[in-house]
């Protein structure tokens, strides 16, 4: 289903067309804004996702229009954050629930999402170059609200949440406080960039102080009974059922849960990206104890989730090998960056990961809740942790 509507701005007069399935989405439209520049904004990721979560997680899609002309794009995905039985995890659910408890404890609140709830970084909207930040950030601001008031019966929105932004995009992603947005950082993203003089893992064991690459030769030795497969299409349909039992496992240790994943998932996603998404097995005599995912564009593997049998997390070191491992592969693909995501900081740090500050923005629909936020936001700080330095020299 879709509608448009045309909402005078500050800055501009855009039209604004409102979709209920990506499948409904005008693909030429789409692909000339994405262009290649954002994996997690492809229709291919966003048909793969959406097939796997519509039946618990609502998600929208915006195209904004000059005349016949597509310029920007936005999703969006709804989330609640009281109901305890929604089958699907959301990383930044972690600040929603710290509002929740400090001013919004009796309200059922359901959460609008501008952005991927299920990975780091900006994958919410992009608009094409040439406009102004004002009339990006004006129109944005106004059809996300257009949006939200048209799923006032079905999903009532308390709580819009623009997530989420690199510090080199601050100078821009400001604008959204004069739409009454109000900023705040979130846990940092672990990012290690990958150097050019790494030809090899070697290369990169070579520029680690000793004492942290006899860490990694430890984690090497009590791995070594693992074998590795790089999982393909009728591998998922054998283990989808594991993988989806071992990502329950990493995920029940969740601060915030919101159910699991399903295995349906990473079978869509590889199916539908190939090789720009990779899952890799990890077994022990035939028994898969482990699995770690990534998705490689424009020279960044970007991990993802992860599965794991704690059972033999410490007597094989499964997690800490597939860190390793996530280095090994950044190289081999001569990617720049390996980003590892939010959680588990100073165990990131001590393979080289190197904090980046984030910044999510949030609007309550209600003019008074929403100046409520600002002490509660203020409130609101990144996990603390040891930051590791394990090369001789710093990379850069």
């Amino acid at each position: 289903m879709t509608w448009t509507c045309i909402r005078k701005g500050k800055s501009a007069n855009l039209s604004y067309q409102f979709y209920d399935s990506i499948e409904d989405v005008p693909k030429d439209d789409w692909n000339s804004i994405v262009n290649n520049s954002n994996v997690y904004l492809s229709l291919p990721y966003l048909e793969a996702l959406e097939s796997s979560i519509k039946n618990e997680i609502a998600c929208r899609y915006i195209l904004f229009y000059q005349g016949n002309e597509a310029l920007g794009l936005a999703s969006a995905q709804f989330i609640n954050v009281v109901d305890r039985k929604l089958k699907y995890q959301d990383s930044m659910c972690r600040i929603a629930g710290k509002i929740k408890g400090k001013v919004l404890e009796k309200i059922d609140m359901k959460v609008m999402v501008c952005g991927n709830i299920f990975t780091c970084g900006e994958n919410g909207f992009l608009f094409k170059e040439g406009l102004s930040d004002e009339v990006i950030y004006d129109n944005l601001s106004n059809g996300l609200f257009e949006l939200r008031e048209r799923e006032k019966n079905e999903n009532k929105v308390s709580l819009v949440i623009l997530k989420e932004f690199y510090p080199s995009s601050s100078a821009k992603t400001d604008s959204l406080k004069e739409f009454e947005f109000r900023d705040f950082e979130i846990d940092v993203n672990m990012v290690l960039n990958i150097s050019q003089d790494w030809k090899t893992y070697d290369d990169y064991l070579g520029q680690m102080t000793s004492k942290f690459r006899t860490k990694a030769k430890s984690v090497a030795k009590k791995s070594k009974s693992l074998e590795v497969r790089d999982l393909q299409g009728a591998d998922l349909l054998q283990y989808k059922d594991r993988i989806e039992e071992l990502y329950q496992s990493v995920h029940e240790k969740a601060d915030f849960k919101f159910g699991t994943l399903n295995g349906d998932v990473f079978v869509n996603l590889k199916q539908n990206m190939g090789d720009q998404f990779f899952i890799h097995g990890y077994f022990l005599e035939d028994q898969m104890v482990g699995f770690r995912t990534a998705f490689h564009a424009n020279h960044i593997l970007d991990a993802n989730y992860i599965g794991l049998d704690y059972d033999y997390n410490y007597t094989h070191a499964v997690y800490q090998r597939m860190l390793y491992d996530y280095v090994d592969h950044a190289i081999q693909l001569g990617c720049e960056e390996l980003r590892l995501g939010r959680t588990a900081e100073e165990i990131k740090s001590c393979i080289g990961a190197e904090p980046t500050p984030m910044k999510l923005y949030a609007r309550h629909k209600n003019t008074i809740s929403n100046k409520l936020l600002k002490p509660v936001i203020n409130s609101i700080t990144p996990s603390e942790f040891e930051l590791r330095r394990p090369f001789k020299v710093q990379v850069s």
